[in-house]
């Protein structure tokens, strides 16, 4: 059995890691900490885990964490890069769900995150974990940045035709919408049922956090710098992430069909167990995936122009957060990839 801790398990992305793990049938959870709940039964903070998950919060304890195989982070941004050296000294390994380790270059993150990286010398080891790009480093990787859940549908969407070289690098543009869950379980006016519900907005146009990291992975795949507009959404629903992508063809003339398209992304994906490549013509909604470890993409050529237009979506809290980091976990461990996770979406 593979032990593990949680950092910061008050949070959607920690009881959504609890939810799921619960039922992992290769895991026994050892510790999960909140400062704020340390000393009170988890089934009695979420009442939806009595009886899958009996233990009771702890204060955050190194010596505690240093004593599990894996320690997944759930916590805010600057939080894990504290206490990883610590624990890989140990000889834990790490899955951060937040960005401490998303970013390469030190500079990069204290302009976005506005601190300074306590430990940089680690982010030059630490391997991106998007399964379906670094699967054999993250096998081998002692941490793992889980990627962030706007990243991980725009760069699913973008993947294949980068990699054939069918679009031009520049232009791109990701029209992301997200449900409320993804801005966290803090108290906020913005997020708060009044403000969210039957209502629509664009948010952070000027630069999201989430673009460095897109525009890193993306060049990463391309081996070559991208030029990427992102602008996020705010939608009156709980979970899910719609990425409607847009990329110019880099031959016009091509006879590139809807059905060519299709073939491209069903060749790329036919070995990958979390990404679904929908039948022609489909237009992949955010219900069909909540709950589950999925991305379901479809792909189309509007009116035989040069423009491509792919639509992605994920649960942001499972396949954008807590079900990446497990299946991530999965092979670290070198567990068969969906252990754990082939759950079906909830409907309605």
């Amino acid at each position: 059995m593979i032990q593990v801790g949680i950092v910061g398990g008050t949070g959607y992305t920690g009881v959504e890691l609890l939810r799921l793990l619960a039922g992992h049938p290769d895991v026994s959870l050892q510790v999960i900490t909140s400062r704020g709940e340390a000393g009170n039964p988890v089934d009695r903070i979420f009442p939806n885990l009595l009886g899958h998950v009996d233990m009771v919060f702890s204060e955050p304890s190194t010596e505690a964490l240093s004593q599990c195989d894996v320690v997944f982070f759930a916590t805010p941004n600057g939080t894990a890069m504290h206490h990883t050296p610590a624990l890989l000294e140990a000889g834990c390994r790490v899955i951060d769900l937040a960005a401490d380790f998303r970013l390469q270059d030190p500079t990069v993150w204290e302009k976005w995150y506005g601190m300074p990286h306590a430990c940089p010398d680690i982010l030059t080891e630490a391997v991106y974990g998007l399964p379906e790009v670094n699967r054999d480093a993250v096998r081998k990787a002692r941490v793992v940045a889980n990627p962030g859940c706007y990243p991980t549908a725009v760069q699913l969407g973008f993947l294949p035709l980068m990699e054939q070289g069918l679009i031009f690098f520049s232009g791109l543009v990701a029209d992301a919408k997200s449900g409320v869950s993804g801005a966290g379980r803090k108290a906020a006016l913005g997020t708060s049922l009044c403000e969210a519900s039957e209502n629509f907005n664009a948010y952070a146009v000027t630069g999201h956090r989430h673009l460095p990291e897109i525009r890193q992975g993306l060049a990463a795949i391309s081996g070559q710098s991208v030029d990427l507009t992102f602008v996020p959404h705010l939608t009156p629903m709980i979970r899910g992430i719609h990425a409607t992508l847009y990329a110019r063809l880099a031959t016009p003339e091509s006879p590139l069909s809807d059905e060519d398209l299709h073939q491209i992304f069903q060749t790329r994906y036919q070995n990958e167990p979390f990404v679904d490549v929908l039948p022609l013509g489909s237009h992949p909604a955010t219900n069909s995936v909540r709950g589950a470890n999925y991305c379901r993409i479809a792909c189309y050529r509007p009116q035989s122009e040069d423009t491509l237009v792919v639509l992605s979506v994920i649960d942001n809290l499972v396949k954008g957060a807590g079900g990446q980091a497990i299946q991530n976990m999965n092979i670290m461990f070198g567990l068969e990839e969906k252990t754990g996770l082939d759950l079906p979406g909830l409907l309605p």
